[in-house]
């Protein structure tokens, strides 16, 4: 299968720290990859570094081939960053259908309409975000996210702070975008998303990686444990 993100011999220095230490792996088209790690293991920088908002010290970063450049790339990218970016003061339906007439979306109050509806939201159409809980806001980051389809997904922490039904809800809708052949890169604390959903893995502690392989092959190389239980011998320090 081919690859549509192969980041080799990434590293990556912010003054005389080293964040990230000669990492190396890839993506495939089409499969679903769980980015893990602590708050500060080097995941967010990994990703910046792979869009374009960092340099790296050393190594390449590739979206399809070549460095990641949106004006000229054949690969459409939609991220979720975990700090929210909309514009607070608009309404939720403009914010969409501003967002999906720049994205070329045919019909973007339609379209708009139509998941607002699907996320429980429509009733907030006419509302302005700022009046809107974190969780609905990142509803409708999302929707800004996914809206024009993209071929890689990349979703920073998308279902922090939902309750059960919602974070469900989230996991459906990215489940039907991979069912349709979009790459997702997915940040989460969840394990249990990662064991439901993950084609493949990588688990990073201060910048290395100390796991990378399929879901499978992961608890193999840790004597069959869960990933809850990796996380903590990995961050925990234990070599049982």
């Amino acid at each position: 299968m081919k690859n549509i993100v192969e980041i080799k011999h990434f590293r990556m220095d912010f003054s005389s720290k080293t964040v990230i230490r000669d990492l190396s792996f890839d993506v495939k088209a089409g499969e679903i990859f769980g980015f893990l790690g602590s708050n500060g293991s080097g995941k967010t920088t990994t990703l910046r570094a792979l869009l374009g908002f960092y340099t790296p010290t050393s190594g390449e970063l590739l979206i399809d081939g070549k460095p990641y450049d949106p004006e000229h790339s054949n690969i459409t990218v939609g991220y979720l960053p975990e700090e929210r970016g909309l514009y607070r003061k608009e309404t939720v339906l403009d914010t969409l259908v501003y967002f999906g007439k720049l994205k070329g979306i045919n019909d973007p109050v339609r379209w708009s309409t139509k998941y607002l509806s699907r996320v429980g939201l429509l009733d907030k159409s006419k509302e302005k975000l700022e009046k809107l809980s974190g969780g609905q806001q990142q509803k409708v980051q999302l929707g800004v996210t996914i809206m024009n389809n993209p071929k890689l997904l990349i979703l920073d922490e998308p279902t922090k702070g939902f309750d059960p039904v919602n974070r469900r809800l989230l996991m459906d809708i990215i489940d039907e975008l991979h069912q349709k052949g979009t790459a997702v890169i997915l940040i989460t604390h969840y394990m249990d998303e990662v064991e439901k959903l993950c084609d493949r893995a990588i688990l990073l502690k201060d910048g290395v990686a100390h796991a990378y392989g399929t879901i499978p092959e992961i608890r193999r190389q840790f004597k069959g444990k869960t990933l809850d239980q990796i996380f903590v011998q990995v961050y925990g320090g234990k070599n049982d």
